[in-house]
C-alpha cells in the first residue's frame, strides 16, 4: 500500500489539476503544430538520398462555403475540415485534358471567385490546366481553362472587394514578385506583370539567407506570394529567404492598390518561428475563420532527409488598432485553441499548457544505432529516437519528474528505414499509451490498437486531465521503417513554482551592423527556456524567440532604421515568469 505522504500528494495533485485545468476548460478544442495530417513522401527519388521521408510545403488555406480547405505541395490531393482539427484527405490528381500525363500541384494557388473555387500548380509554361470547383468535398472538378496562357512559380490568386482578379507569383533569388491583373471570363492577362515586391536585406536582416542569417553561399530567395486586403489596405506576404533554415519567414508589406511597387515593408516579418520544436514559419497564406478571426497557415523546415523536408503549421494572426498585422508564433508549437467566437487576440491563443519532459529521464525498449532515447525529448524535431525494430511491443517512457497533472500528449514519429516514394493511401498507425504514478503500475490512456488513419504528428487532448509522472507509448503498427519518434511532448501543469524572474537582461546592438546584436541575460534556475519578445515599438513586440539551455542569443533579424523593444521571461513546467522590465535598443 502507498504510504499516507504519496496518497495525500497525489489527492493534492488530483484537486489542483482538476479545478484548474490549467488556464482552459478541458472541453475546450486544442490543436498542435505541426498539425496532424497525412503528409505524403517525397515524390522525387533524388531528394530521398538520405532515406525516404514525408515532405510538404508551401501550404495555402482557404475558407469556402463555411469548411477549410488545405492545398500544398505534391500531395495528390487536398484536405478539407470544418474545425481545422479533423482533416479529411480528397486524393485527387489534377490531369490535363489534353495530355495523357499530369502535373502535380507544386506550390498551389487556391482562390475563390463568387462561388467557385479555382486551382492551379506552380509553372513556368502557358501549358497548364486551371481548374475549377463549386463542390471540391465531393472532389467535382473540371478545367476551368484548358491551357491557362500566364504561367507562374508560386502563384497567388487574389480577389478584390470589386470583383477584380489579380494573380501574384515569384520564387528566385535573383528577381522579385509580380502581379497582374486577369480577366474575369476569359482568366487572360489585362496588360503585362508588373514588379510589386523587392528583397532589401541591406535593411531587413532577417532577408539575409543561411540558417545564420549570415549570406554565405547564396543570396536570399523571395518567394510564396499572398494577398490579404483589410480596412482599405492591401497586404502583401511574401517568403524569405529560404525554406531550409529556421528563419523561414513571412514578410508583410502595405500598400493602397493591389498592384505597382507603393508597398511598405512592415519592419518585422509577419510570421517567424526561429526557436522550439518546430521551427520556420515561411511561404503562407492568411484566411479567416467562420468567426471572422484570422488565421496564418506557414511551412515548418525540418530539412535532415533534404533540406526540402518540410510540415506545415497553423498560427493566430489578426490586425492591431493600428492596423499592424500580426502573426503569434509564440508558444506556437504547445497546444492551442481551435477557433471560436472568442476574438483572436494576440497571446490570447496559447491553452496554458507547459512542456512537462523537456531533457526529462527517458527508458526505451531498444536502440538503433546513434539514434539515442534522450532525442526523443529534447525539443528538436531535427533529432529523433529510433528502436532498433519495428516489431510491436517496442516502448518508449518518459519520465516527468514528479507527479504532474496532464492535459495532452503530442506524439511525433519519425522517418527510420522508409520505403514508400510519394503519396500512399490505407496508411495507418497503431499504439498504446498509458500513464503511470509510480513507474510500476500503468493506466491504459489511449488504445488505439485497431487505428486506421496515418497519424504522423498525433495530437491527444484528455476531456478530463490526468495525473501522473509516467508516460508510456507502445508500438503496434508503423506505415513503414522502424519504430522512431522525434518528440514525445506532454503538455500540463508539472504543479510547482513558476520560475523566477530573469533578474539581469541586455541587448548589445552592433554600430557595424544594426541588423544584429548580442542578448544575454542571467540564467535561472528553475527555468528551462526563454522567450525573447521584441518589436520596433513597446506594444508592438509581435515576434518571440524562445532558447532552450543557454543564457546568450546572437539576433540578427532586425530593421537597421529603427530602434527596437525587447523583453524577456522565463519557462518551466509550471508556467511562465514575471516579465523583465520593456528595454530600448538604438
Amino acid at each position: 500500500m502507498p504510504c499516507k505522504k504519496h496518497t495525500l500528494i497525489v489527492l493534492l495533485c488530483l484537486l489542483i489539476g482538476i479545478s484548474t485545468l490549467n488556464a482552459v476548460d478541458a472541453q475546450t478544442k486544442t490543436y498542435c503544430n505541426p498539425i496532424n495530417i497525412d503528409y505524403g513522401y517525397t515524390p522525387i527519388p533524388n531528394f530521398s538520398e538520405w532515406g525516404k521521408h514525408r515532405a510538404t510545403a508551401d501550404p495555402v488555406i482557404v475558407n469556402y462555403k463555411g469548411d477549410y480547405y488545405l492545398f500544398s505541395t505534391n500531395q495528390w490531393g487536398y484536405w478539407w475540415s470544418h474545425d481545422m482539427s479533423d482533416w479529411h484527405f480528397i486524393s485527387k490528381k489534377f490531369l490535363r485534358p489534353w495530355n495523357e500525363g499530369y502535373d502535380e500541384l507544386c506550390a498551389p494557388a487556391v482562390g475563390i471567385i463568387g462561388d467557385t473555387m479555382i486551382v492551379i500548380g506552380s509553372t513556368y509554361t502557358s501549358k497548364f490546366t486551371l481548374w475549377m470547383s463549386t463542390n471540391p468535398k465531393a472532389n467535382e472538378w473540371k478545367p476551368l481553362v484548358d491551357s491557362f496562357e500566364i504561367g507562374g512559380w508560386d502563384p497567388a490568386f487574389f480577389t478584390d472587394d470589386d470583383g477584380k482578379l489579380y494573380m501574384y507569383n515569384g520564387s528566385s533569388n535573383v528577381y522579385p514578385l509580380y502581379g497582374i491583373e486577369l480577366n474575369r471570363s476569359t482568366f487572360k492577362p489585362i496588360g503585362t506583370r508588373t514588379e510589386v515586391q523587392s528583397l532589401k536585406q541591406w535593411r531587413y536582416g532577417w532577408q539575409r539567407f543561411g540558417e545564420h542569417m549570415d549570406n554565405t553561399f547564396l543570396d536570399p530567395f523571395m518567394e510564396g506570394a499572398w494577398m490579404t486586403k483589410h480596412h482599405g489596405k492591401y497586404y502583401l506576404q511574401y517568403g524569405a529567404p529560404g525554406t531550409e533554415f529556421s528563419g523561414y519567414a513571412d514578410g508583410v508589406a502595405v500598400g493602397d492598390k493591389p498592384l505597382g511597387n507603393g508597398f511598405v515593408d512592415q519592419s518585422d516579418p509577419l510570421s517567424m518561428k526561429l526557436g522550439g520544436f518546430a521551427r520556420g514559419a515561411g511561404h503562407g497564406a492568411s484566411f479567416q475563420d467562420n468567426f471572422n478571426n484570422w488565421w496564418h497557415v506557414s511551412t515548418i523546415m525540418l530539412s535532415v532527409k533534404n533540406n526540402f523536408e518540410r510540415r506545415t503549421g497553423i498560427w493566430p494572426a489578426g490586425f492591431d488598432k493600428d492596423d499592424v498585422m500580426w502573426c503569434n508564433t509564440a508558444f506556437g508549437d504547445y497546444p492551442h485553441l481551435l477557433p471560436s467566437a472568442s476574438s483572436n487576440e494576440y497571446g490570447s491563443g496559447f491553452a496554458g499548457w507547459y512542456l512537462l519532459n523537456y531533457q526529462k529521464p527517458v527508458a526505451v525498449s531498444s536502440t538503433l544505432g546513434a539514434y539515442a532515447a534522450n532525442h526523443a525529448v529534447d525539443e528538436s524535431m531535427k533529432t529523433y529516437w529510433s528502436a532498433a525494430t519495428d516489431n510491436p511491443g517496442e516502448w518508449i517512457q518518459s519520465d516527468l519528474g514528479n507527479v504532474s497533472t496532464v492535459n495532452a500528449i503530442q506524439i511525433n514519429y519519425a522517418d527510420q528505414d522508409a520505403t514508400i516514394l510519394g503519396k500512399s493511401l490505407g496508411l495507418y498507425h497503431q499504439y498504446k499509451l498509458y500513464s503511470s504514478l509510480d513507474g510500476k503500475k500503468w493506466n491504459l490512456l489511449i488504445d488505439k490498437s485497431n487505428n486506421q488513419t496515418d497519424v504522423p504528428h498525433d495530437y491527444i487532448a484528455f476531456d478530463k486531465p490526468v495525473v501522473a509522472r509516467y508516460i508510456k507509448l507502445e508500438h503496434i503498427h508503423m506505415p513503414t521503417g522502424k519504430f522512431a519518434i522525434s518528440g514525445l511532448r506532454v503538455f500540463g501543469n508539472g504543479n510547482g513554482a513558476k520560475p523566477n524572474a530573469v533578474k539581469t537582461f541586455m541587448v548589445l546592438r552592433s554600430e557595424k551592423d544594426k541588423r544584429s546584436a548580442w542578448i544575454r541575460w542571467s540564467p535561472v534556475d528553475n527555468a528551462y527556456a526563454y522567450n525573447i519578445y521584441y518589436g520596433i515599438a513597446p506594444d508592438k513586440m509581435y515576434n518571440c524567440v524562445m532558447v532552450h539551455d543557454a543564457n546568450e542569443y546572437w539576433f540578427k533579424a532586425m530593421d537597421s532604421q529603427k530602434p527596437y523593444y525587447f523583453t524577456i521571461e522565463a519557462v518551466n513546467e509550471n508556467g511562465v515568469s514575471t516579465a523583465f522590465k520593456t528595454i530600448r535598443a538604438d
